[in-house]
């Protein structure tokens, strides 16, 4: 028996083959496959040739397929990812969960625990000793993902132009902003910023950016930072407290490129959710979401996974 764990996020998507033991045969990686920045078409377009890659000559029919995906657990576009895995997928049996949940159980199997996935995006999700879940953020760059590598180079990029106004102090984020964009001055920054064909992760990238002025004594990327931070355990004590398990041992997880670019925050939030959840203790996710989808994928073709109910 095999099966296909696959992690769908803006950035990258992998998807892993593995045995009826959880052993990973081969790996597949490619382009993010996000419904609202790639469009259905190219998302199932990139599902498809990992999954076909991933399997490679073998001859291969996966028992059972866990895609971890962000949005998923809305109607709406749960729909339609189900649709496309009908299309590329009709003879494995299909689970579709949210990607934080993947990143989860990468990290703590079946055990209680809490995700904080710093990415482009941003969200914290749980679950409890009695399969309850929840979830704080992950709303979208628009309207959320607060502490996400993107709301951390959206804000820099408002404070070198709040600089650049006289409406706030100068900044050393400024050359380094210039010299990522390729900009010959700030005036250019807007159109470069708000152009269509300029994707968000050029925004999201300025994290080191922002770290390394930190690093320098720059008290505007130092508050930037600051405020991610707050951001995420924010996020974080939501969940915690309304899964009633600041009182309980678990563990919280650090997933995603965020803490990995910017060390600061890796070695910041431990300190913080000390005091959130006392008995809890701070780990960075070390392993692939996608295995968290493999695991999850063996249980469901074992008679059924346990996917979490919202609280």
């Amino acid at each position: 028996m095999h099966v296909l764990g696959i992690d769908a996020g803006g950035t990258k998507t992998v998807c892993l083959l593995a045995d009826e033991h959880g052993a990973v045969v081969s790996e597949a990686r490619g382009p993010g496959a996000n419904l609202h920045s790639s469009g259905e078409l190219e998302v199932e377009k990139v599902l498809h040739e990992l999954m076909v890659a991933a399997a490679g000559d073998r001859g291969i029919v996966p028992a059972a397929i866990c895609l971890g995906m962000a949005g998923v657990d809305r109607d709406d576009e749960a729909r339609t990812v189900r649709a496309i895995m009908r299309r590329i997928a009709s003879q494995a049996r299909v689970l579709v969960v949210n990607d934080a949940l993947i990143a989860l159980v990468s990290g703590a199997g079946d055990a209680p625990s809490i995700v904080i996935i710093a990415g482009t995006g941003a969200i914290a999700y749980g679950r409890n000793a009695v399969g309850e879940a929840a979830r704080a953020g992950g709303w979208g760059h628009m309207i959320g993902d607060e502490g996400s590598g993107y709301w951390i180079g959206r804000e820099a990029v408002a404070a070198v132009m709040r600089a650049a106004d006289g409406r706030g102090p100068d900044t050393r984020l400024t050359h380094g902003i210039l010299a990522h964009f390729a900009a010959e001055d700030v005036s250019r920054l807007p159109r470069i910023v708000y152009d269509r064909d300029e994707p968000r992760r050029r925004v999201a990238a300025l994290g080191p950016i922002v770290q390394h002025a930190a690093g320098t004594g720059d008290a505007v990327a130092t508050r930037i930072l600051e405020s991610a931070a707050d951001e995420l355990v924010l996020a974080a004590r939501s969940v915690a407290t309304r899964l009633e398990m600041r009182g309980d041992p678990f563990t919280f997880f650090l997933a995603g490129g965020v803490f990995r670019v910017v060390p600061w925050l890796a070695q910041e939030l431990p300190r913080r959710l000390s005091e959130v959840a006392p008995r809890g203790q701070v780990r960075v996710l070390d392993r692939e979401p996608a295995a968290g989808a493999v695991w999850l994928a063996l249980a469901e073709a074992r008679g059924g996974a346990h996917v979490p109910r919202y609280k």
